[in-house]
């Protein structure tokens, strides 16, 4: 539970490693489960590639040496909306969605985020030195899972 806003919330700080990415999107998954979201569910598949993208973004192109990333999942809206939050220390390397070759074999992450999630965007005025990548999806209620 985030102290100040009351939403539940979840934070980790990770290592900007491919290891330490795919531990966020293992631990994600676990923590929408604890909420009531299961393995499996639109919602959960839905975060679990985001999460991989995003994480996988920080480390590849967010990365600085000795720094970590940083994972924050929030529900919010009384648990109608889940918030994804990774932030890395490039606050000078911001996502863009369609700048990839044709025949690239990447460059399309961005897209995955903007197809799968109801909105998306940066901050770079939360703290300094970083940069955090946002999206937020539809996350139906425990009740309405069935």
């Amino acid at each position: 539970m985030n102290e100040q806003t009351g939403h539940p919330a979840f934070r980790i700080q990770l290592s900007a490693t491919p290891r330490g990415a795919r531990l966020a999107r293992r631990l994600a998954v676990a923590q929408l489960a604890d909420w009531g979201r299961p393995y499996g569910s639109a919602v959960s598949d839905a975060a679990a590639h985001l999460v991989a993208e995003l994480a996988a973004n920080a480390v590849r192109h967010g990365r600085v040496r000795g720094r970590d990333f940083r994972l924050g999942l929030t529900l919010l809206d009384h648990g109608r909306v889940l918030r994804i939050e990774v932030t890395d220390p490039r606050p000078e390397r911001l996502p863009t969605v369609g700048c990839y070759a044709s025949d690239g074999e990447s460059g399309r992450g961005m897209l995955l985020v903007e197809a799968l999630a109801e909105r998306w965007g940066t901050d770079t005025a939360s703290e300094p030195c970083t940069k955090t990548v946002w999206c937020e999806v539809a996350c139906p209620s425990p009740a309405r899972l069935t």
